[in-house]
Formats: structure tokens, C-alpha cells, sequence
């Protein structure tokens, strides 16, 4: 048995900071509550009531963090550093001019239609670019004050099995399916950066865990109308996306990452307990509290790190994904790309395996995209399981993409497609069967 370093005394503070600052951002970011007979995680009641108390003043604020990401890379030289920079700093420029037509109100008739650039406004870059630096403020409550080494320590036995990674990103997995996947990646972004993850534990929980919030989820519930299913599609959701991770670490790209730290950081692993949990886990947290900065620092540092993924984030949803919503709407290329698909939902048996291709392939562009195809679709099955694709195949160019690269997250645009395919493929096998077993 492990015997950890202690470093100082318990005392009344620790215990005080400990328990206050961990119970607030819990609260913040796991404990739904109803108000105005909608329930949801306070974080979400915050982003709702900015959203409606400042209406007018919500779109200027977004325009703003569109034109300062735009302009950022080229003030600081950011473009060049490599040709997949220098093209997404280029196609934030067209980010800024979409902004500015959804904000004032003028553009092509098919650029102003619902589904294409409001959608985009409207759905992802407001609620992003609220839910990102609001939340790092109570991320620091969160990640900062020991929580993330106590829960560790007890998670360990699990999360290094079967994920292969550290014990205390179960928070990052939580915090993504209650909160948002830019929520989680920011926490992920920022314990790389700390060296509290290697390399390839970052990339497994930004590409496995890393999920559209349980709120998004609703809204696919809806299209699809599932609703009368919804604890089954929740729960079902939740179990394939995870199994389908604890399958992707163990192949390629995913086992190729180098299972090393940010360079130029020091590691700082989990240390490997076996007995005497709630002792250890106790030692981990107050090591942690007595490093950690004071509560102003912290926050400033969350806060101004959640502004700079916003601006980032922003621009690149309104560029990328509209050329993803483009290329959907009026060009062949994911009839062409849902072929791939074909086989594996005919294996088992999917209904309509073709649409159900085709539906899987659209969600590399924006994650709602599938759901829109097979709506009214009389087939149970096919709606849920292309529901929990939606969710389970993570990766998506409109946001989540952008959202990564806006990290030091070491995976390249061509590992994230390949992740996108294994993804879908899998969770098309392992989905159907338990979709059939379950209704």
C-alpha cells in the first residue's frame, strides 16, 4: 500500500475551503433545479436569464468575441504557425461576415433562411459564447480546490481500466454530458496545461467523453420525438457513447498519441492507491488546496481562459459549420459519405440502412444534422438510434472541432476524422442491438 506525502496539518480552513468551493461549482454544474418550470443545471438558468433579460445586447456581445478571435491570430502571428491555423484564421474572416450578417440582419436569402445561419447564431455561437466564460468562473470552484484529486482517488479502480485514463477525469466526463462539451474541454485544456494529463489521456477525454450536454440532448429527444422515451434514450445515450470510448483508446489514432505531458511541463500523475481511500483521498485534496492560488487569481485566470476558447469557438462555428450546412443541403457529398455506413447498419438489421448512412455521415458537419433527416421517420428504432449517434459519435466540425483546436490538446483535424468513423461505426453496432433488446 502507497503511503502519500503529507505536507501540512488539517486544519479548520481547509476543510472550510474545501467543502464551500467544491459545493458550489457541484451545485453550479450537476444540480438541476426548476425555475419558471424549466429544470436545469443553475449554470444553464444563468445563460437563459442573460439571454432574455439582455436581448438586444446578447448579439453585440457575441459580435464582439467573433471580431476579436478573428483579428487575434493576425495581431499576434497565430496564423502562421501551421497550415491548419492559417486556414482556419482565414475562414474566421468569414466567421466575422456571417456574424455581422445574422447581428444586423442582412444577407442572401438562403444564408438568412432558419436552419443556416440562425440556426448557427442562434443554437451554438450565443449559448457557447455565454456558457464558456461564465462557466470557467465556477470551473475554478471546480477544478481548483482539491475536488478533482479526492473524487480521483476513489474512481481510479475504474477509469484506468477500462479508459486509461486518470481517476479525476470522471469530473470531465460528468461536466461534459451535464454541462457542455466546451465546458469540459476547457477543463480538460487546463489540466493538460497544469500536467495533471498526458498527452493521450487528454486526447481520450476530448474525444470520448467530451458530449453535447444533456439540454442538447432534449432537443434531439424532441425533433425525433422520443420524449416518451426519454429516460431510455438518456440512459442508452450515455451507456454506448462510453463503451464505444473504452473501445477507440485501445486502436488507432487514439493508442498512437505519445502518453507524455505538455512539453516543457511536469507531470504530475495520480498516484496509484490501493487501500486506506478516504485517507488518501483527503492527502491528495489538501496537497492540492495548499497550492492552489487565491480565490480572485483563480477565477481571473478560468475566466480569462473561457474568453480567449470563446473567441476561438466562435468565429470557426459560423464559418465551418456553415460550410458543413452548406454542403448538406445542397450537395451529394454525404449521400456519398453515408455508403461507408451502409454495412454496418445492415448488419444489424437498422431499418432503412441507407438513410440511416447517409443520416450518420451528416453529423460530422453539426451534431443535429442526423436527427433532421430521419424525423418522422415511423421506425422506433431508427430514431433512436440514430438519436444516440448524434450523441455518441462526438465529433462534429461546426463546434467541437473548432473547440479542440482552440486547445493544446495534441490531435490533428485527420485523427479526429478517423475517431468520427470508428465512432459512428461502433456505436451503430452496439446501439441497434440494444435498442432492439430495450423497446
Amino acid at each position: 500500500m502507497n503511503t502519500p506525502q503529507t505536507t501540512a496539518h488539517t486544519n479548520g480552513g481547509d476543510v472550510l475551503r474545501f467543502v464551500l468551493y467544491s459545493a458550489i461549482g457541484i451545485f453550479m454544474f450537476f444540480v438541476p433545479i426548476t425555475l419558471g418550470g424549466k429544470s436545469t443545471i443553475p449554470l444553464d438558468h444563468i445563460v437563459t436569464w442573460l439571454r432574455d433579460h439582455l436581448t438586444a445586447a446578447v448579439p453585440y456581445y457575441a459580435l464582439a468575441l467573433i471580431l476579436a478571435g478573428t483579428v487575434f491570430p493576425f495581431v499576434t502571428g497565430g496564423w502562421r504557425a501551421s497550415p491548419v491555423k492559417t486556414v482556419f484564421a482565414f475562414m474566421n474572416i468569414l466567421g466575422l461576415v456571417v456574424g455581422c450578417a445574422m447581428v444586423f440582419g442582412v444577407g442572401p436569402e438562403w444564408l438568412m433562411a432558419k436552419d443556416m445561419g440562425p440556426f448557427l447564431f442562434n443554437s451554438l455561437v450565443i449559448p457557447v459564447g455565454l456558457i464558456v466564460p461564465i462557466g470557467a468562473v465556477f470551473l475554478a470552484l471546480l477544478i481548483g480546490y482539491g475536488l478533482m484529486e479526492f473524487i480521483g482517488v476513489f474512481l481510479q479502480p475504474v477509469m484506468r481500466p477500462v479508459w486509461r485514463t486518470p481517476g479525476r477525469s470522471a469530473i470531465d466526463a460528468v461536466a461534459s454530458f451535464v454541462g457542455s462539451y466546451s465546458l469540459g474541454l476547457l477543463l480538460t485544456d487546463r489540466v493538460y496545461r497544469e500536467g495533471r494529463y498526458t498527452s493521450r489521456e487528454a486526447a481520450i477525454i476530448a474525444t470520448g467523453f467530451s458530449t453535447v450536454s444533456a439540454s442538447f440532448m432534449v432537443i434531439v429527444a424532441k425533433a425525433l420525438d422520443l420524449m416518451e422515451h426519454w429516460l431510455l434514450y438518456f440512459w442508452l445515450a450515455l451507456a454506448v457513447t462510453f463503451v464505444v470510448t473504452a473501445i477507440t483508446v485501445r486502436i488507432p489514432p487514439l493508442s498512437r498519441v505519445p502518453d507524455e505531458p505538455l512539453p516543457g511541463v511536469a507531470h504530475q500523475p495520480e498516484k496509484p492507491v490501493t487501500g486506506r481511500r478516504f485517507h488518501h483521498a483527503w492527502v491528495e485534496a489538501r496537497q492540492a488546496l495548499h497550492c492552489a492560488p487565491s480565490l480572485y487569481r483563480n477565477v481571473w485566470e478560468n475566466l480569462r481562459d473561457g474568453l480567449k476558447m470563446a473567441m476561438s469557438i466562435l468565429p470557426s462555428i459560423l464559418s465551418i459549420g456553415l460550410l458543413g450546412l452548406v454542403l448538406a443541403r445542397y450537395t451529394p457529398i454525404f449521400d456519398w459519405l453515408g455508403y461507408l455506413f451502409v454495412p454496418f447498419a445492415w448488419v444489424v438489421g437498422l431499418p432503412e440502412p441507407l438513410l440511416a448512412g447517409k443520416a450518420s455521415a451528416t453529423g460530422i458537419a453539426e451534431m443535429f444534422l442526423p436527427a433532421t433527416l430521419v424525423a418522422g421517420e415511423d421506425s422506433l428504432t431508427l430514431r433512436l438510434v440514430i438519436a444516440i449517434v448524434c450523441v455518441s459519435a462526438i465529433i462534429f466540425f461546426s463546434a467541437l472541432v473548432p473547440s479542440i483546436l482552440a486547445t493544446k490538446i495534441p490531435v490533428s483535424i485527420g485523427a479526429l476524422v478517423v475517431i468520427w468513423f470508428e465512432r459512428v461505426a461502433l456505436s451503430i453496432l452496439i446501439a441497434t442491438p440494444l435498442v432492439r433488446l430495450l423497446t
